[in-house]
């Protein structure tokens, strides 16, 4: 007798977040790739936030600390525009954790980290496109790209 499979929170949620920002099928593998890849890259954000509150004598991130570029923005404002972004804002909220050491955040600064986790959320569905713009389904392979393209810029 088999066990039932446990549903996986957001799963449904994070398939349509990546097929309506890129007309890509992921599945619950994916899941913990793109978590990961998140969590890395808003604790990237936020070490270069915090440097900068430092060098203007704060003690707490603002927002104006987040060192977000245009591209960045225009995808924020892209994941804002999607059907489902509130359901994914909200589990990006639960998911996205990491923060660097003695990083400390505004409320403002805290409330805004999902939705720019929802932009490189974006960026990166469009990062796959453009490295095969016939891809249907990512690979190990298609994530790693990704990631080293991100690791260059963010």
């Amino acid at each position: 007798m088999t066990t039932p499979a446990v549903p996986v929170p957001g799963v449904a949620q994070f398939e349509r977040f990546f097929r309506e920002a890129a007309s890509l099928d992921v599945d619950k593998d994916d899941l913990k790739r793109f978590v990961e890849f998140e969590n890395r890259k808003i604790y990237d954000l936020l070490l270069l936030a915090r440097a900068k509150a430092k060098a203007n004598d704060r003690g707490a991130v603002e927002p104006v600390d987040l060192p977000i570029a245009k591209g960045l923005q225009e995808c924020i404002h892209r994941f804002e525009a999607l059907e489902d972004a509130a359901d994914v804002e909200d589990l990006l909220a639960g998911l996205v954790r990491s923060r660097p050491p003695e990083a400390v955040l505004t409320e403002e600064t805290e409330a805004q980290l999902p939705r720019v986790a929802g932009g490189i959320g974006v960026a990166l569905a469009q990062t796959f496109r453009i490295i095969d713009s016939r891809l249907a389904n990512p690979s190990t392979e298609h994530w790693e790209r990704a990631f080293r393209v991100f690791d260059l810029l963010l």
